[in-house]
């Protein structure tokens, strides 16, 4: 069974960071493995309660799942959430080793690393400090094989204005790293899901859902990783995480639900049929 290990946020009752991708990864049987940077009972959005990860628990959580020998095991890593500059700079590292592990599959892939900045979103801006947004541009964006901003955050890592699909695909070019972007500008009552790489870019558009619970964005990420591990094309495992997304925002708005049904629609993740609107930029 493959293996991802996921260093993001744990909310025990809402469908969010990486909870939530624990059960979208185990719907794609791919082993999950989760290092907490922050601990809530239910989503800080509706006062939920918790606290950080320290650094120096973040660190020895790490090092006992290394001890393990898990991390030679290790096929994708997925970055989320971080409340503390050091916590990336502790997750830089453990990246740095997981490439490094002795593999002990027959093939020795070379582990994929998915960045999902989590900084901040349209209108309210940067809701971590300045000094993890820092941070996660400068420890983790270029170690990503692949990065999953929203728009905002796409704007603060090209440190430009966006405002059109097109101005998105150039902004992915100008960061260098290839990209899956959420929330991207599409059709009248549309939202997208941009892919980008160094050869084409490919919006995937779907009805936009203003009643969409949170956690969108994180059901994708790892909907996309899953495909990649799984060896799609990174283009047909896009492709995929849109129609997921389309579908499990759906079936939310029609059983009037306040989280994503993930566990519910865990077949429907996997083999989605919702319609998305393909355009080639």
């Amino acid at each position: 069974m493959p293996l991802a290990l996921i260093l993001s946020s744990f909310v025990a009752a809402s469908r969010i960071g990486g909870a939530a991708q624990q059960y979208v990864l185990a719907a794609h049987k791919i082993d999950p493995v989760l290092a907490p940077t922050v601990m809530f009972g239910r989503t800080p959005a509706r006062g939920g309660q918790g606290e950080v990860t320290s650094p120096e628990v973040f660190r020895r959580m790490l090092g006992d799942i290394e001890a393990d020998a898990l991390f030679g095991l290790v096929d994708l890593i997925i970055t989320g959430h971080f409340s503390d500059p050091e916590q990336v700079d502790i997750a830089a590292g453990v990246i740095e080793r997981v490439r490094g592990a002795e593999r002990s599959d027959a093939w020795g892939a070379r582990p994929l690393v998915l960045v999902d900045p989590i900084l901040g979103d349209a209108p309210r801006g940067l809701y971590v400090k300045y000094e993890v947004a820092e941070a996660v541009e400068t420890r983790l964006v270029p170690q990503a094989d692949w990065i999953t901003p929203n728009l905002w955050e796409l704007g603060f890592l090209a440190d430009r204005e966006i405002a059109t699909a097109a101005d998105a695909r150039d902004a992915v070019r100008a960061v260098g790293t290839p990209a899956l972007v959420t929330s991207a500008p599409a059709g009248p009552g549309e939202i997208g899901l941009l892919y980008v790489d160094k050869e084409e870019a490919v919006l995937f558009a779907h009805p936009k859902r203003d009643t969409a619970p949170n956690g969108t964005g994180d059901l994708v990420t790892a909907s996309f990783g899953a495909g990649l591990v799984q060896g799609l094309d990174p283009r047909d495992a896009a492709e995929r995480a849109a129609r997921a997304a389309a579908e499990v925002v759906a079936m939310a708005e029609a059983w009037k639900s306040n989280e994503l049904p993930i566990v519910a629609m865990a077949d429907r993740i996997v083999n989605p049929t919702a319609e998305v609107r393909i355009e080639r930029l």
